[in-house]
């Protein structure tokens, strides 16, 4: 008696699936040509060049105004007055992990940065009026540069000499710091900056909230708590420190700064735009 051969077509299946790929390929041979090697995915020493930092974006309409965090920022804390070794590399591909992983370290206050109302109000601090309080409406939106006299503090006389409209909120003030390259030095307790009176006649007089200085500090050294005080004791005006504004014309600009959500910290490193 002749025996029957059963197919299991099942197992078939991905031969056929196979065979049709197979002739799908070769008939498109010429359109798609098949690779015998393995392709080198490695980068040549040509292609890695150093790249490039700007600071105008956008075909001239966005300006970057953030230092860079770099070993020789002026600092007011440290030892000979710049910051110093701030990042260092505990996992790294070249000791053999599979990833790069940097950490830092520095003040909250470093370079291009924020204050919290809790930076000079120990109640406010203990309240929780940190950088993650601060409110983004005030820090993005409409707002001018201007330049303050070149040989003046931020005093009320100066400020009223500015004729900053009613209903501007948000101005950042240009001075002699810029000029005399500060943020490129180390720390001088000799910048510009806002006196009492100065800060006193702002909260008074105006309807700014957001005040950008091109210095570490938004207050001069010999008013560095009176004028702070001032500033941030009804906990409506950010001060933005540290600015960079060598670089763009005096005007009307879109403002955006960006503080990090730090829960419990009394200021932020922030990166700061204008956009015409």
């Amino acid at each position: 008696m002749a025996k029957t051969t059963i197919i299991n077509f099942q197992f078939l299946l991905p031969f056929v699936i196979f065979t049709l790929l197979a002739l799908t390929v070769a008939a498109n041979d010429e359109a798609y040509p098949t690779t015998t090697t393995a392709p080198d995915c490695s980068l040549s020493e040509e292609l890695l060049i150093k790249p490039v930092r700007r600071e105008v974006y956008g075909g001239g309409r966005i300006f970057d105004i953030t230092h860079q965090v770099t070993v020789d920022l002026p600092s007011y804390d440290t030892e000979g007055g710049r910051l110093g070794q701030f990042l260092r590399l505990p996992v790294s591909m070249k000791n053999g992990s599979f990833c790069n992983i940097s950490e830092m370290k520095f003040t909250t206050h470093t370079g291009t940065h924020v204050d919290a109302p809790g930076h000079f109000f120990d109640h406010y601090f203990d309240a929780g009026f940190d950088a993650d309080s601060l409110d983004l409406d005030v820090l993005n939106g409409p707002g001018l540069l201007v330049d303050v006299p070149r040989d003046k503090n931020l005093t009320a006389e100066v400020l009223e000499s500015l004729n900053i409209p009613k209903g501007v909120r948000r101005v950042l003030f240009r001075t002699l710091n810029t000029d005399r390259q500060l943020m490129f030095k180390k720390f001088d307790t000799s910048y510009v900056g806002f006196m009492a009176d100065g800060a006193k006649w702002l909260v008074e007089n105006t309807d700014i909230k957001l005040v950008g200085v091109d210095y570490l500090s938004v207050a001069a050294f010999d008013d560095i708590i009176s004028a702070h005080h001032e500033l941030l004791r009804n906990r409506e005006i950010i001060p933005v420190e540290g600015l960079k504004l060598d670089h763009v014309p005096a005007g009307l600009y879109s403002i955006h700064c960006l503080p990090l959500r730090m829960v419990g910290a009394e200021g932020s490193p922030v990166r700061c735009i204008l956009i015409k």
